[in-house]
């Protein structure tokens, strides 16, 4: 369980510092420059994934159970994951209805795969994994809308084609991944036996 943590302070830590240090990251990406600031970025967020990745399979060999949720919160789940998949899809195709309303689907996106798998599982490593990702994802939300109102942020208004076109990719990507990658990656099959 350490590693999951570590690994979590690592990834979210880095991934946080726009929401606690604006100032201090502005300086130090001016005093270092944008590229070795990415490149320091990048090796801390890699070594804390990877990290995560291990510690969480190594607490999943000795589950601690908190909760068992009802079968029904599976299902909410595969709901709450698809629109996840939307909003990631949104973040990545321009002029699209959602991300010109929510200005930051991404995260919203994360909010919704945190919450929806805090509901479908209840062992300790869970709720310690998707519970830090979903508090750092309302976190960051508040900081980057705080952000978008100092510096008098407008994104362009979104169009049918490009809001159609997001959600048949986040549909897409969310079937390969329930239906085949997250087996072959997790070892759990949300749409048939687990592995």
């Amino acid at each position: 369980m350490l590693i999951l943590v570590l690994g979590l302070v690592l990834f979210l830590g880095v991934h946080s510092v726009r929401i606690f240090a604006e100032g201090w990251r502005s300086r130090t990406v001016s005093s270092m420059g944008p590229l070795t600031w990415k490149a320091v970025y990048s090796v801390i967020s890699v070594i804390g994934f990877v990290m995560i990745i291990w510690g969480y399979g190594m607490a999943r060999q000795q589950p601690v159970m908190v909760w068992s949720p009802p079968m029904g919160m599976k299902h909410a789940n595969s709901l709450f994951t698809l629109l996840a998949f939307i909003f990631l899809a949104a973040a990545y195709i321009p002029r699209n209805h959602l991300k010109a309303k929510m200005h930051h689907p991404m995260v919203l996106g994360v909010k919704l795969w945190a919450f929806g798998h805090l509901l479908a599982t209840g062992k300790l490593a869970d709720l310690i994994l998707f519970g830090s990702f979903l508090l750092w994802a309302v976190l960051n939300f508040r900081a980057a809308r705080q952000r978008d109102r100092a510096q008098g942020t407008v994104y362009p208004p979104g169009t049918l084609t490009a809001t159609v076109l997001t959600i048949l990719v986040g549909a897409v990507a969310w079937a390969a991944f329930a239906f085949w990658l997250h087996a072959a990656l997790i070892g759990i099959a949300p749409m048939g036996r687990t592995l």
